[in-house]
């Protein structure tokens, strides 16, 4: 299997990195946040969620967030919607892709969305075709495709036969995720061999948490195996409220530096990135979980001090 020439990355920071914080952000600086990225050269950043308020506090402002963004040419701008009033409200707030998840495992669909798996179908299925017939492009999540951590290991055939389910219903893509972030790179190769035997490559997307530090490790066996298309957030935000010990997302300087020492092509700019990565990390009073992006700050940094130039 060779691997891509260029890769699409879908920051997610904004999203799921940013709604595990206990400090509520601002609609303004969550829009700097994705405009940053944006401009960075990120050609997708999901930018909220429509779930109830209730539940994930720091995605109330979506509907705000999405009426005054900037959209920048290119860029597609996903929201997460769990269900038809969601829907509904994202379409109010003009946004034109939504993202619709399920899980692989029965503990984690009953602790996250109090239904079981084939509830949780019977409630997607026409928030999809709801989707569609509205023009949106809809993308598809599968949480939890490594382990549960209810239940534990979770078989890749109920993956492949999950995500098959998604694109029958007309998913143009469907991100499979190690949500605990305790895959290895054999378990991954694996689980995508299954998944591709129900869909094609080119529509499986990996989303890696990096709870026992093997998210790039991850991606590079999952670019081995043909996948072309990440999701990372920014500065390794995230985290899962259903998920006791699930650190952040990769983070996606740390990507950038993969697919860029690679020699993979990706249309983004890594320093912009690092720049994002460290204001958010100073705005939320939190480590900055980029290596890449401290250490290439630091570079900067260095580069540039008058000291160094002669």
């Amino acid at each position: 299997m060779r691997r891509p020439t260029r890769v699409r990355l879908v920051e997610v920071g904004p999203r799921d990195g940013l709604q595990n914080e206990a400090e509520i952000l601002e609609p303004a600086l969550k829009l700097r946040l994705i405009e940053d990225l944006a401009a960075a050269g990120l050609p997708a950043v999901e930018a909220g969620s429509f779930v109830s308020p209730r539940w994930v506090p720091q995605m109330a402002a979506s509907a705000e967030i999405y009426q005054r963004l900037h959209r920048r040419p290119g860029t597609a701008y996903p929201a997460l919607v769990p269900n038809d009033t969601g829907l509904e409200a994202a379409l109010a707030a003009g946004v034109e892709e939504v993202a619709v998840f399920i899980a692989a495992s029965e503990g984690f669909s009953r602790k996250n969305i109090a239904c079981s798996v084939a509830e949780s179908l019977e409630r997607v299925a026409p928030v999809i075709g709801r989707a569609r017939a509205r023009g949106l492009r809809v993308r598809g999540y599968v949480s939890c495709v490594v382990a549960c951590p209810y239940d534990g290991a979770v078989d890749p055939a109920r993956v492949a036969e999950l995500a098959a389910w998604l694109v029958a219903q007309g998913c143009y893509e469907v991100s499979l995720g190690d949500t605990i972030g305790v895959g290895t790179a054999d378990a991954v190769r694996r689980l995508i061999a299954r998944v591709a035997e129900a869909i094609p490559r080119q529509r499986i997307a990996m989303h890696f948490h990096d709870t026992y530090g093997q998210g790039v490790a991850n991606i590079l066996a999952s670019l081995d195996e043909g996948i072309a298309v990440f999701d990372s957030s920014v500065a390794g935000l995230g985290g899962c409220p259903y998920a006791r010990g699930a650190t952040g997302n990769v983070a996606t300087e740390d990507v950038l530096h993969l697919l860029h020492g690679l020699g993979i092509e990706t249309g983004v700019d890594a320093l912009a990135v690092a720049r994002a990565g460290a204001w958010i990390s100073a705005r939320l009073n939190r480590p900055n979980g980029s290596r890449a992006g401290r250490a290439l700050l630091a570079a900067t940094a260095c580069s540039a001090s008058p000291e160094t130039q002669n």
